[in-house]
């Protein structure tokens, strides 16, 4: 899809697309985004930021007001939307962790997605999931309130994303469905890098294996019928816990992604395994100016790294690449996924274009790829812009597979 807003900066252009998206599950209102893109410098990081924290304070406020009033769907819809702007508002600022504003947006988006929650039918449960003598945060989405078990899926977004914006990625369309949803963040993601301090790790089975414990002991929740979807970055970390715990009835990758250490080393002009050693050398200045010029010259690497740097709990660009090396499904891990298995891949993904196609290959189990195209206005990462389609085909093929009906098959767009 061609951008309609910052033509020569896909960063700015994806984050607006990806609000763009949410639209459909009540993460956004088309003139408010393009209100707010309106007021911003292209490239400009603060101009960015202030601009949707004012257009989110300005929606939350319409929500605070429509609850005291007694409109209760009115403020539901306001709080939703002005968590997703919140939540967009800081998304730029993680180079220097420090930066207040982070906590103050961030601290924001959650408090106005509680609220939100609270004003579902049935309300959308904020829970505690106990993890390694903390806790991760996460909702567990109900589709009544009979308590009958159902077919679950457990789902996290990816390198960037909050749990909260799960809602958009996938948990309202499933529970719409029928479906119980947990949804949670895990180490490196947000709940947990702004509270706890804890930094992504890539033996993903180790976090996902806690909530699937919390998960089965809650009387909504299936234990025959658990699923797991993964977002962006979770397309890999999903089938990586996948690997390594049969309670896994189904796998969803939202994209999938394959080896971490294809995009750690693409911009390095050297042999990859001569670009895996001075990457995790003690000292390389050569190297640490190369990334430096890299880095001043591409935007959306600037965003990355900075961002992985934060995430990763690193403080080096060197290091973030580095600590990116581990993060793969090499050495037969792909292998070891025994469950019926669903590989989205968008035809432009901007981030893990051409991985998607490297996981299915490298899958043993019953296994489908599902593309995207421009045509359907899906290519983009994630399908940001046609989560209403996406979440159709995703979930029409997660109903034929927790019934054990899912077709092994490469999937026509």
């Amino acid at each position: 899809m061609e951008p309609l807003l910052f033509p020569g900066n896909p960063s700015f252009w994806y984050e607006t697309l990806r609000s763009f998206g949410h639209i459909a599950y009540g993460g956004a209102d088309f003139g408010e985004v393009v209100t707010t893109c309106e007021r911003i410098i292209p490239g400009d990081y603060d101009s960015w930021h202030d601009a949707w924290l004012a257009t989110a304070d300005s929606v939350a406020g319409k929500g605070r007001a429509a609850l005291e009033g007694g409109h209760r769907v009115s403020a539901r819809d306001a709080f939703l939307r002005a968590s997703n702007y919140y939540r967009s508002a800081e998304f730029f600022l993680h180079g220097d962790p420090a930066d207040p504003r982070i906590r103050h947006a961030y601290d924001a988006s959650v408090a106005c997605f509680r609220e939100a929650a609270a004003l579902f039918t049935p309300a959308v449960e904020p829970v505690e999931i106990p993890y390694e003598g903390t806790v991760l945060p996460g909702y567990l989405y109900r589709a009544d309130d009979s308590g009958t078990a159902r077919p679950t899926v457990v789902m996290f977004n990816g390198f960037d994303g909050t749990v909260e914006e799960m809602h958009f990625f996938g948990a309202a369309a499933a529970a719409e469905r029928g479906h119980t949803v947990l949804a949670f963040d895990g180490p490196g993601q947000p709940g947990t890098r702004h509270r706890q301090g804890l930094g992504f790790r890539p033996d993903w089975e180790k976090v996902v294996g806690p909530v699937i414990d919390h998960a089965v002991t809650r009387p909504e929740v299936d234990p025959s019928r658990v699923a797991l979807l993964g977002a962006s970055m979770g397309g890999l970390l999903a089938p990586r816990a996948a690997a390594f715990d049969d309670r896994v009835a189904a796998l969803v990758c939202l994209d999938g992604v394959y080896d971490l250490g294809d995009i750690a080393t693409a911009g390095i002009p050297l042999p990859r395994a001569e670009a895996e050693r001075r990457l995790r050398a003690d000292h390389d200045p050569e190297l640490d100016a190369m990334l430096a010029e890299a880095m001043a010259g591409s935007p959306m690497l600037r965003w990355a790294v900075e961002h992985g740097m934060f995430a990763l709990n690193v403080t080096t660009p060197r290091a973030f690449g580095a600590a990116y090396l581990d993060y793969h499904l090499r050495d037969g891990v792909a292998e070891k996924i025994s469950c019926p298995t669903l590989v989205c891949a968008g035809a432009d993904d901007g981030f893990f274009r051409g991985q998607p196609e490297q996981l299915y290959e490298h899958l043993t189990c019953p296994r489908t790829l599902l593309g995207f195209t421009a045509g359907q206005g899906a290519d983009a990462h994630c399908q940001s812009g046609a989560q209403r389609l996406a979440f159709a085909r995703v979930y029409d093929w997660l109903d034929d597979a927790l019934t054990r009906r899912a077709p092994a098959l490469r999937a026509a767009p």
